[in-house]
């Protein structure tokens, strides 16, 4: 399998910035592993969507096999977890876009 590329939303990126030292080296951790192997976590009503827990905090990310990359949305506590859930399916495409845009300028 090749190694995937980690990217995140600038959405994430805030959200990021607000965690405790210990729950960002988790997260920083989480990514090498999602290099390995994207398909870490449990798929959410689709096979490209997951979600990685971590304690409290659950972590949505999407795969695409077709460019190896991984695109790191949102943490969300259980609370929100439907609503992120539903975002994330809703904006999709938005998300897709957002992705090739990233790999464009680089």
């Amino acid at each position: 399998m090749n190694n995937y590329a980690v990217y995140t939303t600038e959405t994430f990126d805030r959200q990021m910035s607000k965690l405790s030292k210990c729950m960002s080296q988790k997260i920083t951790k989480l990514f090498s592993q999602l290099k390995e192997n994207p398909y870490v976590g449990d798929q959410l009503r689709y096979k490209h969507l997951r979600e990685k827990r971590l304690r409290e905090k659950r972590l949505y990310y999407l795969v695409y096999d077709d460019i190896s990359t991984v695109l790191v949305i949102a943490l969300s506590s259980k609370k929100n977890q439907q609503a992120t859930i539903d975002h994330i399916v809703k904006h999709f495409d938005k998300y897709r876009y957002y992705m090739q845009n990233l790999l464009n300028k680089t």
